[in-house]
């Protein structure tokens, strides 16, 4: 299915829509939200990051590259149906065919359930893959509100049962459950209260815990509400901007990062912040995981 708002591309006017073929960039949007724990309104997150891409400036103040003449293609959006399976494996599907393209896929949720279906595609493409989550949230549930399909359930599904190697970035909430079974997983995990302060050391051992080719998965909720308050369940004491950014930043020039997705944008009517920062951190993904400056 195709979401009734998607005449939209990412950027604006003046960036052009490379087309599928020509693409390097092939951006998906997944209009996907089910059992929202807390706030709803992620389903509709892809089209107001991709409305509000269109007030991007061109050029990267960091690097001074024009991202848009990178050859970015957005793809329709796709609206999976039926259960939470059964949608989770139409996203997978959608993932596969830009993958098999050898195109760098971005992925725009939806709600964190929409990261299973393109983790699971790359990581049936690429038998080395890890993966780095930013996130409030372990995401370790088994089954929640009735589905291990769920956002709750992301990691467990996605990574866990495949033995993936995992990075966890910014966690600050979990449960009993969650945490016993984190105990038995080779997962490295980062807790916010770790990298407070003004030592950067815990990006190096970011680095150092993952693979060479990284699947990013960026859960809004990771950034502190005062970042991005438009999230479904916004948790006190998470990553900064500039902390987000500077950890992309090195995972690109150091990792080969073959596939990205941001999800859990719930926007906040009259109020733009959330999918603007959404829209410029996909920029900031373009720079510096598909075309990384050299190291300095």
């Amino acid at each position: 299915m195709t979401h009734p708002k998607t005449n939209l591309h990412f950027g604006d006017s003046d960036v052009p829509d490379s087309g599928r073929e020509d693409a390097d960039i092939v951006i998906l949007p997944l209009c996907y939200e089910a059992a929202p724990s807390y706030g709803e309104g992620a389903g509709d997150g892809p089209y107001h990051i991709l409305n509000a891409s269109a007030q991007l400036e061109d050029i990267d103040e960091e690097t001074l590259i024009d991202w848009s003449g990178l050859n970015i293609h957005t793809h329709p959006a796709v609206v999976p149906d039926g259960s939470p399976e059964h949608a989770v494996e139409q996203m997978k599907q959608a993932a596969e065919k830009i993958l098999r393209e050898n195109k760098f896929l971005l992925t725009l949720g939806g709600d964190h359930a929409a990261s299973i279906g393109p983790i699971t595609a790359a990581a049936d493409r690429y038998p080395e893959l890890g993966v780095l989550q930013i996130d409030a949230h372990l995401d370790l549930r088994d089954v929640w509100n009735g589905s291990r399909y769920n956002h709750a359930c992301v990691m467990r599904r996605a990574a866990a049962d495949r033995n993936l190697p995992v990075v966890q970035v910014g966690i600050r909430s979990f449960s009993k459950e969650e945490y016993a079974f984190l105990k038995k997983t080779n997962f490295t995990t980062l807790f916010a209260h770790d990298m407070d302060g003004p030592d950067q050391d815990w990006i190096e051992m970011v680095i150092n815990a993952l693979p060479d080719t990284v699947y990013l998965t960026i859960d809004l909720d990771g950034l502190d509400p005062s970042v991005v308050p438009g999230t479904g369940t916004p948790e006190p004491g998470g990553l900064s901007y500039r902390q987000l950014i500077r950890l992309i930043r090195n995972v690109g020039r150091s990792k080969t990062v073959v596939a990205a997705d941001i999800t859990e944008l719930s926007k906040i009517e009259g109020f733009q912040v959330s999918e603007f920062t959404a829209a410029k951190i996909a920029t900031k993904i373009f720079v510096y995981c598909f075309n990384p400056p050299p190291l300095e």
